[in-house]
């Protein structure tokens, strides 16, 4: 089943004095690249965190946020009283002032503030796991959802190139006819005896050149290969991406052998549909 690489999640958890809000963004990457912003209470559980969102999310640019909210009234943050006073007293000695406007200076003077560091609770963060969980479980049904979407494109194209590829192997008779007939018609305007059997000798050796059997049949292989892992219970973008390159090799062969305009159209097609699928492409996991 087809995943995309894109998605969002999102989790909120409501502690007795915090918020705490747990986001997850995805976009297309060709490995894992992930970018986490997490408070600094909960640094050394950080880790832990990445370990569960590479084991989810194995392929992707992701964006990991954990913002806090405190919704209560303690604060870690507390003031410190000895070096506030000290502070009001050395401006008292450089200029005279109002004691509060003094104070006003003083708790903006570095350490004025003091933040004690704060133990993690196991059972907070046991909760904070379950949210990011709960994230990673959105973020892969959008996934899955984009994903259903890409399959059913991917799908149509695929079978887009099968019909023209069903077009060109029904005129390749009248584009070998064509070829005859005008080395038949050149040879006949020098007016010169040629030696029927040589010539009938050399046409096959030059018509052999254009042939394109080979390629119709690897490129209807690829095809059904592209298939089969659309069907696949995986989602693997980078195999569907190398069946992609094969089938470009064949269709371009094929393009370059058929030395007919009407068939040409058709590998311009070809062309089109499969830049699309390579597009798509990716986007998938």
């Amino acid at each position: 089943m087809i995943q995309s690489m894109t998605g969002f999640g999102k989790s909120v958890l409501q502690l007795p004095s915090k918020k705490i809000t747990v986001e997850i963004k995805s976009l297309n990457s060709k490995n894992l690249d992930l970018n986490a912003r997490i408070p600094s209470q909960y640094r050394e559980k950080e880790l832990v965190l990445r370990n569960m969102i590479s084991r989810s999310l194995t392929r992707g640019k992701v964006d990991f946020s954990v913002f806090v909210e405190s919704t209560g009234e303690e604060t870690s943050a507390t003031v410190n009283a000895a070096v506030v006073k000290n502070y009001i007293s050395q401006l008292k000695e450089i200029v005279p002032g109002d004691e509060t406007e003094l104070l006003k200076m003083a708790v903006r003077m570095p350490d004025a503030l003091k933040t004690e560091r704060e133990e993690i609770d196991e059972t907070e963060f046991d909760s904070i796991v379950e949210a990011v969980e709960e994230a990673l479980n959105e973020i892969n049904e959008f996934r899955s959802a984009e994903g259903k979407a890409l399959e059913d494109e991917l799908r149509q194209r695929n079978q887009n190139i099968i019909d023209l590829l069903e077009r060109v192997i029904s005129m390749d008779p009248d584009r070998i006819a064509g070829v005859r007939e005008r080395l038949h018609k050149n040879v006949s305007e020098l007016k010169e005896n040629v030696d029927e059997n040589r010539f009938e000798q050399e046409l096959i050796y030059y018509i052999e050149k254009f042939d394109i059997t080979e390629e119709k049949v690897r490129l209807e292989n690829h095809l059904q290969f592209f298939t089969q892992n659309l069907n696949s219970e995986d989602s693997n973008g980078k195999k569907l991406a190398f069946i992609s390159q094969e089938m470009g090799r064949e269709i371009n062969t094929i393009g370059s052998k058929s030395n007919y305009a009407p068939m040409q159209q058709l590998v311009v097609q070809m062309k089109d549909e499969l830049e699309k699928i390579k597009e798509q492409l990716l986007n998938v996991l």
